[in-house]
């Protein structure tokens, strides 16, 4: 007779990717967590290109209940959810999965965790606003809907790879709003209230080619890469008449947030948690 597996008493969670250490994933969740009274485990998990599968059933077996997924296995989050959100399937990419007996519920909360930290902790309504995306990869391709359900003027979506920028926009193509791609001088003369920067350009601590004349007043520059990464970008969108330069840390929390939501059935505060992750940051640099 084969012994039943008990459940482990405290519900278990990590992160998984390559690279993986630097990720802040723990102190985020073991945050959440502390702050609505639940004992959960949380973890990071090295995987091996090649073999995300066998590590996501290793974590199932030994009684595993969730995982963020970051690069490079967000596809094959996705391939291996038996079910996937709305916004996980528009985005064609999952970063969260929640177990649930046979069930692989997939999801992406990266434009959630976007649009919450614009609108709820900035105070930057997107409704009406004329709205562009730098980048047409992963990062850019799961937030379009989110920035989409927040009803825009206009979302512009701007790529080296111009025909990328093009297929970006006519997958997400809407009567109601215009969605235009095309290459960055394709904007060159134009002007926006919200300029998002999601290229891995400030990952390699270079800019990517915005136009000089690209803010409109009150703009606001956002780039999904925070700390110390992006601060070329966001010192270089002030300087070009951005009114307020912000990094993705805002981001990073909310879209956590959202997992634990998922997970867990309760929207954990995020206000202090960013509080503590700011703090954190600056204690490391100083």
């Amino acid at each position: 007779m084969t012994q039943r597996r008990s459940r482990p008493m405290t519900d278990r969670y990590a992160a998984i990717g390559n690279p993986i250490a630097h990720s802040r994933s723990p102190r985020i969740h073991a945050l959440f967590a502390q702050h609505v009274g639940h004992a959960i485990e949380y973890g990071l998990i090295l995987g091996e290109p090649g073999h995300f599968r066998e590590a996501v059933d290793r974590f199932r077996a030994a009684g595993g209940r969730g995982l963020n997924v970051t690069v490079p296995f967000k596809l094959e989050a996705f391939e291996i959810a038996s079910e996937r959100t709305e916004r996980a399937t528009q985005a064609g990419a999952v970063n969260t999965l929640a177990f649930d007996g046979a069930r692989v519920i997939g999801d992406n909360t990266d434009g959630a965790g976007l649009v919450r930290d614009i609108v709820h902790n900035r105070g930057f309504a997107i409704a009406g606003k004329r709205v562009l995306l730098m980048g047409a990869g992963g990062a850019a391709r799961g937030v379009v809907l989110p920035l989409l359900d927040e009803r825009p003027a206009s979302l512009a979506i701007a790529n080296r790879t111009v025909d990328k920028a093009r297929a970006l926009a006519q997958r997400f193509a809407t009567d109601a709003i215009g969605v235009r791609g095309g290459g960055y001088d394709t904007f060159a003369s134009e002007r926006f209230d919200l300029v998002i920067n999601a290229t891995s350009a400030s990952l390699a601590r270079q800019l990517p080619p915005l136009p000089a004349h690209a803010f409109a007043p009150g703009a606001l520059a956002y780039d999904m890469v925070y700390g110390d990464a992006a601060r070329r970008f966001l010192a270089h969108a002030l300087a070009l008449g951005a009114s307020a330069a912000v990094d993705g840390l805002g981001m990073l929390v909310e879209q956590a947030a959202e997992s634990f939501w998922l997970w867990r059935g309760v929207r954990p505060p995020t206000a202090p948690v960013l509080e503590r992750l700011r703090a954190d940051l600056a204690a490391a640099a100083g």
